[in-house]
């Protein structure tokens, strides 16, 4: 049965308008801040390639086992942290989240081979697990469908932001080779590891788990944005003692695609983080790292530029399939240029293509599962989701690593990563042709 809602007086929208605000102004600058630092510790791993691999004797298919032994602890780990998030509150789990993972983070600094520095990459990911699906289902508690391709592309916004800073940033640390005794890389993590625990005792004080506990909002405000929620809600089907209810929607037709989908997104947003600074490294053998941490930043700087602009266009119009297929298309077609182009120009100009698309595809992508998930099932919907993308970020990083070692060649990985944004988009647009009979996507967004 399709989900539908009662279209709101111009009075009601402007209220809605005013508290959604209020929410973004309150939250959203926070909530990125948290993703830089999640996002910083998760890919410091490829600008500590730059000199650790030499450092600790790694070949390109032992540094992409590393993140492949990340990616696999968080996945085994994803789903009963979100459901933690669920049940313990936002306010306790992120904070948990970020102080773990920034002390593992950190750790990393004492490895001493590929062995050890597998092991520590796994408390890692253990560590930092639910932290994305479980924010994007935080988001899902204050702001209604209308408001989510913008809420989720200021948060994702924090991806291409860190890669933008980050990478000048990891540059300058790299170069602090020696200094104190520590190699560049060892600084690089314990620098980079350290806000994240500092944050996570900041955000114990400020989030609030949902609306109705938010003494930030006042009565008129907290029922403004309840009924707008309310009224978003897909029907819930009555559940079963048993919560087989939950499991028919998540494995419904349009979740098991969007599911596989998302394993094609992941896998072009990880080569693009975990492989880019030895793409551009190889394409300007003889700079310092600061070079090739500034070159690194454009395509970023050119993302957090027109992303939100692609997201609000989807948001406005009301639709949600196009602009992704749109979006991972372009990311395809950099990938492309990377592969069949020498000249240094061209390479560069893919690198532009593969960030913006991908991470505009990525914000587009969050705003369509929670149409087919009721509330109850969101916790563990959004996490299984996620960790369907996370295992393909888990495999990436290996087949990458081991052709590049067979190859001497980056491009028979990247052929791979086009494949698989293939197989996405055959997925979302098979999304849009199934119509499941009691939790289809609303008609105005689909």
């Amino acid at each position: 049965m399709v989900a539908t809602a009662s279209r709101a007086s111009p009075t009601q929208q402007d209220d809605e308008a005013k508290v959604v605000k209020k929410v973004f102004r309150r939250l959203m600058w926070f909530l990125l801040i948290l993703f830089v630092c999640s996002y910083l510790d998760r890919i410091n791993m490829s600008f500590a390639a730059l000199s650790m691999n030499k450092a600790l004797g790694l070949s390109a298919t032992m540094f992409g086992l590393a993140n492949t032994v990340f990616y696999i602890a968080y996945v085994s780990a994803e789903i009963p942290s979100n459901m933690a998030l669920a049940r313990f509150g936002a306010r306790i789990w992120i904070p948990r989240i970020m102080i773990t993972w920034g002390i593992a983070s950190t750790a990393c600094m004492f490895a001493v081979g590929p062995n050890s520095l597998s092991a520590l990459r796994a408390l890692v990911g253990l560590a930092e697990a639910g932290f994305m699906p479980g924010v994007l289902l935080y988001i899902t508690f204050w702001f209604p469908p209308a408001y989510r391709a913008r809420a989720f592309s200021l948060f994702i916004m924090a991806q291409p932001i860190t890669l933008m800073f980050g990478s000048t940033v990891s540059g300058l640390i790299l170069d602090m080779n020696g200094a104190v005794g520590l190699a560049g890389w060892q600084w690089l993590f314990l620098l980079e590891g350290v806000p994240s625990v500092i944050l996570g005792i900041v955000a114990w004080f400020y989030l609030s788990d949902s609306p109705t506990k938010a003494k930030w909002l006042n009565a008129n405000e907290k029922a403004t944005l309840a009924h707008a929620l309310a009224h978003s809600q897909p029907q819930q089907s009555k559940p079963t003692a048993d919560g087989r209810s939950i499991w028919r929607e998540l494995l419904s037709a349009p979740v098991v695609l969007l599911s596989l989908t998302y394993f094609g997104v992941a896998n072009t947003l990880n080569a693009n983080s975990t492989w880019v600074p030895q793409i551009v490294r190889a394409m300007v053998p003889d700079g310092s790292f600061t070079m090739v941490g500034l070159l690194i930043a454009i395509p970023p700087a050119i993302t957090v530029c027109l992303m939100p602009l692609w997201c609000a266009h989807s948001d406005r119009k009301r639709e949600r399939i196009w602009h992704f297929v749109l979006a991972l298309a372009l990311a395809a077609s950099g990938f492309l240029c990377i592969i069949n182009f020498d000249a240094a120009l061209l390479k560069f100009l893919g690198l532009i293509g593969v960030a913006v698309g991908a991470f505009s595809a990525q914000s587009i992508f969050w705003a369509m599962p929670a149409t087919y998930m009721s509330e109850r099932a969101r916790p563990i919907g959004f996490a299984l989701v996620n960790t369907v993308g996370m295992l393909g970020q888990s495999v990436g990083p290996l087949i990458i690593g081991a052709l590049k070692d067979l190859t001497q060649s980056f491009n028979p990985g990247l052929v791979y990563v086009v494949l698989v944004i293939g197989f996405s988009i055959v997925c979302i647009l098979a999304v849009s042709s199934k119509r499941v009979r009691n939790l289809q996507l609303q008609p105005d967004i689909s």
